[in-house]
Parts: C-alpha cells; sequence; structure tokens
C-alpha cells in the first residue's frame, strides 16, 4: 500500500539529514514541499531527482486532494522548509487526511530547531511546552503566555526578528525576569545561543538579525526569606519528634502554604 512519509530536513547545515531520509527522498513517486526553491537545493546537492509539487500554508487546503491522489499509486515524501514536518509547518492537514484513508504514515525523524535549541539551553529538559510562534494580536499573545506562566516545564518559542524584543518585552513582564536562552541561526553559519536572563537578554538583541528560538525557564515557586527558613525550621523540629516524611511536609504545607514539592527538597537537606 502506498505510503505517505513524513520526513524531516535539515534546519540548516545540509549535512543534518539521515541516511533513511535520502533513501526516502530518492523512492518515492513526489514530494510534496513546503518551499520547492529551498527543497530542490537539497536534492541537487544529493544528487536527487524526484518530482516534487508544493504543498504550503496557502495551499495546503486546496491541494489536499491534488497530493491524495498521488497516494493512489504510490509513496509520497512530505518535508517542510527546514526540520520536521507538522511542527509550526504544513502537514497537519494532509496526515489527518491521510490517517482518515487508512493510509500509512511514517516518521522520518531527524533535525528540529525545538529539540536542539532545548539541547543546548542549559535549562530543564524532563518536561517542556512548545507554544510554536505565539499569536500576532496582542491580547490573544498575553492570553497563551499567562496560561504557560504557571507550567513547570521549560517554555520554547519561536520568533522572527522583527518581533524578538516585543517577545522578549512581554515575556518578562508576564512571566517574570526568568533565565533564558535564546538561540540564533541554529546550525547556520552565525548560530549562536545567548543564555542569561530575558532582561539581559533584551539588553544583548539591540539589532537582532536570523531564526530564534527561545527556551525559557519554567515556573519555580519563590517564597519570602523568612518564610522558607521558617519552614526549614519547622521541619527540623517535626523531623526531631520523629514525623514521617510525609507528614511533616504535609503539615508544614499546610501551615506556611509552600509546596510539597519545595518541601521535600528542604526536607532532604536535613540529613
Amino acid at each position: 500500500m502506498p505510503t505517505l512519509y513524513v520526513v524531516a530536513t535539515p534546519i540548516g547545515n545540509l549535512e543534518d539529514i539521515t541516511l533513511r531520509a535520502l533513501r526516502i527522498l530518492k523512492e518515492v513517486s513526489v514530494i510534496a514541499a513546503e518551499d520547492t526553491r529551498k527543497t530542490k537545493r537539497l536534492l541537487t546537492h544529493y544528487d536527487i531527482r524526484t518530482p516534487m509539487t508544493s504543498y504550503y500554508e496557502h495551499n495546503k487546503l486546496t491541494k489536499l486532494d491534488h497530493i491524495l491522489g498521488y497516494l493512489e499509486s504510490g509513496d509520497v515524501a512530505l518535508v517542510s522548509e527546514a526540520g520536521t514536518p507538522g511542527i509550526s509547518d504544513p502537514g497537519y492537514e494532509l496526515v489527518v487526511a491521510a490517517g482518515e484513508r487508512k493510509i500509512p504514515v511514517i516518521a522520518v525523524p531527524g533535525a528540529s530547531s525545538v529539540v536542539s535549541a532545548l539541547s543546548v539551553s542549559g535549562l530543564a529538559t524532563d518536561r517542556f511546552t512548545f507554544l510554536g510562534f505565539l499569536p500576532r494580536k496582542a491580547g490573544a499573545r498575553r492570553k497563551v503566555l499567562t496560561a504557560a506562566g504557571r507550567n513547570e516545564g521549560t517554555l520554547i518559542v519561536l520568533e522572527s526578528p522583527r518581533r524578538l524584543i516585543e517577545t522578549l518585552t512581554e515575556l518578562g513582564e508576564i512571566l517574570g525576569d526568568r533565565r533564558i536562552a535564546v538561540c540564533r541561526e541554529l546550525t547556520k553559519i552565525h548560530e549562536e545561543t545567548y543564555r542569561g536572563t530575558i532582561r539581559t537578554a533584551i539588553e544583548y538583541f539591540q539589532e537582532p538579525r536570523g531564526e530564534f528560538t527561545l527556551v525559557v525557564e519554567g515556573f519555580r515557586e519563590t517564597a519570602e526569606p523568612d518564610t522558607a527558613v521558617n519552614a526549614e525550621a519547622m521541619l527540623a523540629a517535626l523531623k526531631r519528634a520523629g514525623l514521617t516524611a510525609k507528614d511533616a511536609i504535609a503539615q508544614t504545607a499546610d501551615e506556611t502554604g509552600l509546596t510539597r514539592k519545595a518541601l521535600y527538597k528542604a526536607w532532604l537537606k536535613q540529613g
């Protein structure tokens, strides 16, 4: 049965493509490409002569039946301008339509600016939320950031140079001056990763150029110094009294309002 392959392509450096991806691009009947000019450069570099058809944001619905028609007789590879199709790029609707028709959809993984930025950010990688490109309207943008504000996982945002300072400013206003890694032009000649706080990042990027991936520290419970000190003292007293960690933390949480996660860390410091 014909198959739809969702193929990740380089986000900058043409060497960042898998051997499997190259084989699939050679073997399929047609490649559905978000930007045929950029994909042509990749294909030429690897001497791949597979026919292409355009599939981008403004024709992804009108072109849907056309591409599904290709899938009636042969395999199709879906590629985006760069990185993994469907991740802030066209592809979702085609994958859904193929699935509804029982057409196999196979991932051919590879480059992703999201995972690449997270891996070099120096911030927590165990949980993260990808927000993509934020809404253009101020109200909708603030709503998204406010909702994500108390998420303890790392936040990842894509941004253009034109809107970078505005976005950093709103991040600071809504989330506070958190730690951030600003990744610019990943895998390209002028690749750069700035690590600091949102405030210092605004000062650093006065004339931003290139494409940006922002990796922002997740929500951290903060407390007044006196509250934190009192909580530690309370835990120590309860431990001396013979209470278990569970009971001591529960009692301290009720009296201080601190999270059990924060109190568990304080409990472990008791030794």
